[in-house]
């Protein structure tokens, strides 16, 4: 699987995990140039406290377009520190 946006590869991985419809992808398949810590936080009642990064290709942001669980519950431990995408990046093969 490959995260794209802005017309490039954020993230790249044949391991990704499919949880409520989304890919999550090992934390040493993203391309960390892309990433910035995000202040922002979400909690999930069944995974835990999401944390985010804010996306940057070519000058443009997207802001806390990716997610990650630091720390999860027991049930959601697969997918510790994997990470996750929205606001139009494309998960595709």
């Amino acid at each position: 699987m490959k995260a794209y946006w802005n017309n490039e590869i954020i993230a790249e991985s044949d391991d990704t995990i499919v949880v409520e419809n989304n890919h999550y992808f090992p934390p040493e398949s993203i391309k960390q140039e892309f990433f910035k810590k995000s202040s922002t936080n979400t909690i999930c009642p069944w995974k835990g406290t999401a944390n985010y990064y804010t996306i940057s290709v070519n000058g443009e942001d997207n802001q806390d377009a990716a997610w990650y669980y630091p720390e999860t519950s027991e049930l959601a431990k697969k997918i510790k520190d994997y990470v996750a995408f929205w606001k139009g990046v494309e998960v595709k093969n």
